[in-house]
């Protein structure tokens, strides 16, 4: 997991003279999501490490243990072992990411990923008020500690929307440096709900901002927002992201999420992080996906490459 990022002092001066050129923003995304496409064994591997880079995640208000152990046991086991074995894959140890879930829920977890020998894998938790993030200072850190103290090794915290869209850049990167220390050793991803901060440049105003304040990620959006992971944001955060590497050495990680369902969309946005970030970002320790359901369109593409036709429904287990 990215870690090396201890955070900077805030420098408004940097945050106000971002500029983004839209036309050349929206031509470079059009170009990444229609024209990059892979395919055969080529596509088969890379589809593979997407997995690699899945948060597998459940975040409904009817979640139980239940869920959470089939979430859990998907994670641990995400592709059907006869097909890794025909791909010659069955001893690579090929896990998501990550499971993601409520705070209220990472016991379950903890206990569900020990039973599928899968300890391995980090928990991560949404917290600090998740999704509105219309919650007290003091409660959202305590949310926080709470998460760790269960086990979740991995924090999505969500900035306060309202100081951003005033431009109180100061108060964001003052509440998120104050998540980051509560986080103690987990790692932190700053949750930026780009559907809710109206332009481009407040997205990468928001991106370096929180970047400053000590994120180990950032991340697009919380899922529940009228308009998730596009590709002229993330265009402009993973620019940011490079941005903030040339000026401080530190690495920052990316997590596109909401509304990433498709094995193509898998291929495009790893073909993004190849084309402006580099393969350094092409691992799970620098790049997560925010998903729930784009593991099995995956599986389902998995299965039709080995087989050479699509499996019935019945054919491949639900995440």
């Amino acid at each position: 997991m990215a870690g090396g990022n201890p955070g900077t002092e805030l420098d408004l001066d940097w945050v106000q003279s971002v500029k983004v050129n839209l036309p050349a923003v929206k031509k470079r995304a059009d170009e990444i999501k229609t024209k990059r496409t892979v395919k055969n064994q080529w596509q088969a591997a890379w589809l593979l490490k997407a997995v690699t880079c899945i948060d597998l995640t459940t975040l409904s208000g009817d979640d139980t243990f239940t869920n959470v152990q089939r979430l859990c046991h998907k994670a641990k086991h995400p592709i059907r072992s006869d097909l890794l074995k025909s791909m010659d894959m069955q001893d690579k140890d090929i896990t998501c990411g990550a499971v993601c879930v409520y705070s209220s829920r990472v016991p379950d977890a903890v206990k569900a990923l020990k039973e599928v020998g899968g300890e391995s894998i980090p928990i991560a938790s949404v917290a600090t008020g998740f999704p509105a993030g219309q919650t007290p200072l003091q409660q959202r850190l305590d949310e926080i500690k709470q998460a760790v103290s269960d086990g979740a090794t991995e924090i999505d915290i969500v900035i306060n929307r309202a100081y951003a869209l005033a431009g109180n850049w100061k108060g964001v990167y003052e509440e998120v440096k104050a998540c980051k220390a509560a986080c103690g050793n987990a790692h932190m991803k700053t949750i930026l709900a780009t559907g809710d901060l109206g332009s481009l440049v407040n997205v990468q105003k928001a991106s370096l901002v929180a970047m400053m304040a000590g994120s180990d990620f950032i991340k697009t959006s919380t899922g529940k927002e009228g308009v998730n992971a596009t590709f002229p944001v993330a265009l402009t955060m993973v620019r940011a992201i490079r941005e903030y590497y040339h000026r401080t050495g530190y690495k920052v990680g990316f997590k596109p999420a909401g509304g990433i369902r498709t094995a193509k969309d898998a291929c495009s946005w790893l073909a993004l992080m190849k084309e402006e970030l580099g393969n350094d970002w092409l691992t799970p320790q620098m790049f997560r996906i925010g998903a729930s359901s784009l593991l099995g369109d995956i599986e389902r593409q998995l299965f039709h490459f080995v087989t050479g036709h699509y499996a019935a429904s019945h054919e491949l287990a639900m995440a």
